[in-house]
């Protein structure tokens, strides 16, 4: 019995240790700008090129939000921000971030692809995205 009382008190002195893992959390972040093709073909691939600007020295890029529905294809810059007391606000007028992703047109696609690129917020905490056209040829 003494034994089982012992592992009981040593797994709960165990489990109330502080947690030294690194806290973070994750943010979409505005696209700046982006380069998208005119037209395009089933069957080829294509890069996309989004630039994005990071707020601060704790924000790394983790890759991109992107959410297929139907023929609308939303896009996003997603960051890890390591929450830190040292993080160091960017200059806004750093040049920005540019990545890029492929994107191939399935054999079913519609005539039309309507790519939304997120801008952000309005006063009222509503999404605004930039929408673009691309047809299918």
């Amino acid at each position: 019995m003494k034994k089982v009382l012992f592992i009981l008190t040593a797994l709960l002195v165990i489990s109330c240790s502080p947690d030294d893992s690194p806290s973070y959390h994750y943010v979409i972040l505005p696209v700046e700008t982006f380069e998208v093709p005119e037209t395009v073909q089933t069957g080829q691939i294509y890069q996309i090129k989004v630039s994005y600007k990071r707020p601060t020295t704790c924000h790394v890029f983790e890759g991109f939000y992107y959410d297929m529905y139907f023929e609308f294809r939303t896009i996003g810059v997603q960051n890890i921000v390591v929450d830190r007391n040292d993080c160091i606000d960017t200059d806004p007028d750093e040049e920005a971030i540019v990545k890029s992703f492929d994107f191939s047109p399935t054999e079913f696609a519609p005539y039309t692809y309507i790519f939304r690129f997120y801008k952000g917020k309005d006063e009222q905490g509503n999404n605004i995205f930039e929408e673009v056209e691309i047809p299918v040829e």
